[in-house]
């Protein structure tokens, strides 16, 4: 068996010479129909589309993606060639979890917000989105939910989107990112959800970049409608807009998942779908190694940006934008 791997993830190289027969680590964007025609499976990341025009004709029968989002496979496609795919719902949660809370406590430092005052709309409540809620409560803040799908199955507790619009102070947004259908979220960020704005709130963006219209965003960072950015998801990624990078609060190369904890996750969930999927034992274990070494500080707040600080990340890519996939692909240690 031949397998072919995106060489960014960690902790699978330990692993997979014992899975297989042939493993190949390829950078995500060097997955080419030649590259892959003679290869039973792939595992991959964001960066490589997996599609008729790189599948076809190959003996690929399994694509396990090690995120959660999995927009970037040609599901459709798959399923009409009889190729299983595999994503890792839930993996990086925690990691993004984090990020927001330290956005939270930056916000309420650095523009004398009071987060027990504050309203958070949450558009999108499923792994990501309901730590989230459970977190800024734990903050005091009171909280809105969105996600129609939820809504539409007969649960509880969700709002409109219009609802969102008129109240919230802060909105964040957690949905995959859907083109077409019922409960499509490509630009779900537009020019009327904009301009129905009522309370100028600061917009977070950690789901996918083309969840939010960046022409729109900059529009209403100009005019006023919202006070404020915090990026770390892109339209056009690698190649971000750097005038919106300017603007942002807090910009980041799409790194909110990438604790090194919430890596291991993906890794792990990715592997144990492949052993499923072939019928293999699996019988390994994944464990990020190290931790920082920090005297941290008694009070809550000040450890939890200790632990993690997303400035850090946003002056790196301000400083070189245009290494994004760099500051991706050799992201420092981060643990939960």
């Amino acid at each position: 068996m031949k397998v072919i791997v995106d060489n960014k993830i960690p902790y699978i190289r330990e692993v997979m010479p014992h899975l297989a027969d042939e493993v190949v680590y390829l950078p995500g964007e060097a997955f080419t129909p030649e590259a892959v025609k003679d290869a039973e499976a792939l595992i991959i990341r964001t960066r490589t589309h997996c599609n008729r025009q790189l599948l076809e004709g190959s003996r690929v029968r399994f694509i396990g993606t090690a995120t959660i989002g999995f927009d970037h496979i040609d599901t459709d496609y798959c399923r009409s060639a009889g190729i299983a795919w595999s994503n890792c719902p839930g993996c990086n949660a925690g990691a993004v979890e984090q990020y927001v809370h330290a956005s939270l406590l930056l916000l309420e430092q650095e523009k004398q917000i009071h987060l027990s005052d504050t309203c958070l709309g949450i558009i999108g409540v499923g792994h990501v989105g309901s730590r989230i809620a459970a977190m800024a409560q734990r903050l005091g803040m009171r909280v809105l939910l969105n996600d129609p799908p939820r809504a539409d199955r007969g649960e509880k507790g969700f709002v409109s989107l219009q609802t969102l619009e008129q109240e919230c102070d802060i909105l964040t947004f957690h949905t995959p990112l859907d083109k077409e259908g019922k409960y499509a979220t490509y630009h779900l960020a537009d020019h009327s959800f904009f301009t129905g704005l009522c309370r100028k709130p600061y917009i977070i963006n950690t789901s996918r970049g083309e969840v939010i219209d960046t022409r729109t965003l900059l529009e209403a960072l100009d005019s006023g409608q919202v006070n404020g950015a915090i990026i770390d998801v892109w339209e056009n990624e690698p190649d971000i807009n750097r005038e919106l990078l300017d603007k942002v609060f807090i910009g980041t190369p799409h790194i909110a998942g990438y604790s090194a904890d919430g890596k291991a996750n993906a890794t792990r969930m990715v592997l144990e779908a492949f052993c499923r999927f072939f019928n293999k034992p699996a019988d390994f274990h994944i464990q990020p190694a190290g931790t920082p070494m920090l005297a941290l500080s008694d009070d809550e707040n000040t450890r939890i940006l200790q632990l993690y600080d997303p400035r850090r990340d946003c002056a790196a890519l301000r400083a070189h934008p245009e290494q994004f996939e760099q500051l991706r692909g050799n992201y420092p240690l981060r643990r939960e």
